[in-house]
């Protein structure tokens, strides 16, 4: 059961599952270890059907990334899959630029989704070196939502946040994302074409949070405002 027509969707993101989202985020802990870089894993479904939006999403998280470069030091792996059973993870890196590269010379191709696999291959990064939390972009899924349970309760256990971002309305795909997203104790969010400032603050704030736990979204608040203040709000309230 999958929405893969191509077609981008149109419907906004709601103002109160933004504010679940943040609401998760600031009660969220930053399992960093003092005086480390923050481990961020952002995975993306690079199947056909998220074509129309790719190169505009890769700019936004290209933009995210540079933003978040010098806020508490960050290292960040790019995973994505597509086509025939293609998958890929990125060495851990540093510098936004080489991410951005990377980002902007993928496409996408045909083919089944493939989250169980990104979900096993965080519970594998983390049981090597601490991951601080997952960001998962995608529209779709064609797998045993059971089976998924399993493996993101495996990796909720391990102590890695996954936050889930669905494009679209698919209701299949809302339904897993939302149930991996609580069973690692971490958070979902639907976006659009229509909300891709909320989308790239969003991803921002997740980024900051992972680098620099509170204090670090503060200072990102402090400058920036918008999506930020709204989640440094919440976690001086929690």
């Amino acid at each position: 059961m999958s929405s893969k027509d191509g077609k981008l969707p149109s419907r906004p993101s709601g103002t109160t599952e933004v504010e679940a989202f943040l609401k998760k985020l600031a009660a969220t802990t930053v399992n960093k270890a003092a005086g480390k870089r923050g481990r961020l894993i952002f995975a993306m479904d690079a199947t056909a059907s998220r074509q129309p939006s790719w190169d505009h999403a890769s700019r936004i998280q290209g933009e995210m990334f540079s933003a978040t470069a010098t806020l508490g030091g960050l290292e960040i792996q790019l995973v994505y899959y597509r086509g025939f059973g293609e998958f890929r993870a990125s060495p851990w890196l540093t510098d936004s630029n080489a991410l951005l590269r990377m980002m902007t010379s993928t496409f996408c191709l045909a083919g089944e989704t493939q989250i169980a696999k990104v979900l096993k291959h965080a519970v594998s990064e983390t049981r090597t070196n601490r991951v601080n939390a997952l960001v998962f972009v995608g529209d779709s899924i064609e797998e045993d939502v059971d089976k998924l349970g399993a493996i993101a309760g495996e990796l909720g256990l391990l102590g890695v946040p996954a936050f889930m971002f669905h494009e679209g309305d698919n209701p299949l795909a809302a339904f897993a994302f939302q149930q991996i997203a609580r069973l690692t104790n971490g958070a979902c969010c639907r976006f659009d074409a229509s909300s891709a400032k909320v989308l790239r603050e969003l991803l921002g704030a997740v980024a900051v949070f992972a680098a620099g736990g509170r204090p670090a979204l503060e200072d990102l608040a402090k400058r920036r405002g918008g999506e930020a203040l709204r989640i440094a709000h919440q976690v001086r309230g929690s």
